[in-house]
């Protein structure tokens, strides 16, 4: 198979994969093509075609079909292949995927996660794991204070 052929093929499954993730995705959430595309900004057609495997959406479509559906942008760049998947992460994977939560509430929840993490490895390194933290030694960098939806839109 010539080399063209087979970065067509990459294409087109990356196509139906996103396809058939934004169907299974909007299905959930009970909403039809119609009301999705309306959501979205895009044409009834055109979703359509993208669920079909038929089209391969840019990284913009993919953004507002994402807030549409209220999922993470970042879950639809890895399905369509424009990002790369990073380490399995079990918590990271439920916030991004929790639609009961907004986008700036997950980014907020992955922020304050990561600095847990990195906190827990630096003391790690440094000899210090101690479970529990019996030493009261817990150090927290957490936004301010977190916008709510109102918030935001009222801005």
């Amino acid at each position: 198979m010539p080399q063209d052929e087979k970065i067509a093929a990459v294409v087109s499954n990356a196509a139906q994969d996103i396809g058939t993730f934004i169907r299974t995705q909007r299905e959930a959430a009970q909403v039809s093509v119609r009301q999705l595309a309306e959501k979205a900004g895009v044409s009834n057609p055109y979703l359509s075609q993208i669920e079909r495997g038929l089209r391969k959406p840019s990284a913009d479509v993919l953004n507002q079909i994402a807030k549409a559906l209220r999922v993470s942008a970042e879950v639809l760049y890895i399905r369509a292949g424009i990002l790369e998947p990073s380490e399995n992460n079990e918590v990271r994977d439920v916030i991004i995927t929790d639609s009961a939560i907004t986008e700036r509430q997950k980014q907020v929840l992955l922020e304050i996660y990561t600095s847990f993490v990195q906190q827990n490895e630096a003391q790690h390194d440094e000899g210090r794991h101690d479970e529990g933290q019996q030493n009261g030694d817990l150090q927290i960098e957490a936004p301010a204070r977190v916008q709510t939806d109102e918030e935001q839109t009222t801005e």
